[in-house]
């Protein structure tokens, strides 16, 4: 093999496609939060664009992608990218595609993952400590997970498949978020709802939009399973959202947007890590599930007042959960000989392997983000002294002017 432009071009675009999410995360979140603390969430999602990629350019990509071959963690020949030449193929001599652009892709999926959590403390953080957190969560959950799954570590071994971060991604960010509720607590000062619906809206679009990126471009080439994922993300993501509308509508009186746009990011969340390995039939199976499952799980959260703000937990690690479980279910070899045969095609292995990856990765990710918090507030404190007006007291900024 050698390098292919089809497959090189199309990759670019993915890569692109996926560095816009975390901009979308942004204003997705920054309109669901009062007026006066917009620029702080905001801010943590866009500081994870500068701060992550220095992280993963320095120790991240090497401890994900190097050494380490059926372990938890790799090690530091690429530091620095030292020993990547522009000329190298990912896959070596059957690559089709430049290293150093799979770098750069993996690069993106490291700067979202850790802004996902910042839904869960709005409000509730000073930026000091979450730079703090952005690092330590990387270095000691994300990185490992990463390898342990797509670095050909421990659970590459086990069998597990995820295809595009439904551990790696959405499950640990949700049981992050968990851990973060818990520790940091409720809002003394609750928001009244979305102050920008619009905001919400927008920032809606540029995730749904990206994640095309995020699902079929995890493919790394250009196939028939490259549009197998890409219309299982849109599939999943339209059920779950009218399925989330006609539940909240049903439970509220009204059919509300913002509701159905959360329901549309529980399915992308869903899908996420089956997405090349089911069928489009199985997507739609998929995307109500997710509808049905995360909206009640947001409701439970409700009903026990833990206060995730932006419900991360109900919404990407349910979601995430939830996806690895049915992938251990109803993935097909039919539809992806690379893949794995579930429940349904007769293999108790392989949901066994999925199920067990999944409770690890829960387990880890609540108890190390739960004591780092606890260990960062010896040094610095996590909670904000004042929620009132963030914008001004830790920015010295203000979104809206009089």
């Amino acid at each position: 093999m050698s390098l292919d432009t089809g497959d090189t071009a199309f990759m670019l675009v993915a890569t692109a496609l996926v560095m816009i999410m975390t901009p979308g995360l942004a204003f997705f979140y920054g309109g669901l939060v009062s007026r006066k603390n917009v620029l702080t969430v905001m801010m943590q999602s866009y500081v994870s664009m500068g701060v992550t990629t220095i992280l993963w350019v320095a120790v991240g990509y090497s401890l994900c992608f190097s050494g380490g071959a059926g372990g938890i963690i790799g090690n530091l020949d690429y530091a620095f990218l030292s020993g990547i030449e522009p000329t190298d193929l990912y896959g070596g001599a059957d690559g089709t595609i430049p290293l150093l652009l799979f770098v750069v892709y993996q690069m993106m999926f490291a700067v979202i993952t850790p802004a996902l959590i910042t839904g869960a403390f709005a409000n509730r953080v000073t930026f000091k400590a979450y730079l703090i957190f952005l690092v330590g969560w990387q270095l000691f959950v994300y990185f490992p997970f990463v390898h342990m799954i797509w670095g050909g570590g421990m659970l590459a071994d086990w069998g597990v498949l995820d295809f595009a971060g439904g551990i790696v991604v959405h499950a640990l960010a949700g049981m992050a978020s968990l851990a973060s509720v818990i520790f940091v607590g409720s809002r003394k000062v609750h928001d009244s709802g979305a102050h920008n619906v619009p905001f919400v809206a927008l920032g809606a679009a540029l995730l749904w939009f990206g994640w095309f990126g995020f699902n079929a471009g995890s493919e790394l080439a250009v196939d028939g399973i490259t549009a197998v994922a890409f219309i299982n993300t849109q599939i999943a993501a339209a059920f779950a959202a009218i399925t989330w509308l006609f539940l909240a509508w049903q439970y509220d009186g009204k059919p509300s947007f913002v509701e159905m746009l959360i329901g549309m990011i529980a399915g992308l969340a869903t899908i996420t890590p089956a997405a090349g390995f089911v069928s489009p039939q199985s997507a739609m199976i998929f995307g109500v599930a997710a509808g049905g499952v995360c909206y009640f799980a947001v409701v439970l959260r409700k009903k026990y007042e833990l206060d995730d703000a932006l419900d991360v937990w109900g919404v990407h690690g349910v979601g995430g959960a939830l996806g690895i479980v049915m992938l251990g279910v109803l993935a097909s070899t039919e539809v992806n000989p690379a893949g794995a045969d579930g429940l349904i095609s007769g293999s108790t292995d392989f949901f066994v392997a999925q199920v067990s990856a999944l409770v690890l990765a829960c387990i880890w990710a609540f108890a190390f983000t739960y004591g780092m918090l606890w260990g960062i507030d010896k040094v610095t404190p996590v909670r904000v002294a004042e929620e009132a007006n963030l914008d001004e007291a830790l920015h010295g900024e203000s979104a809206y002017t009089e």
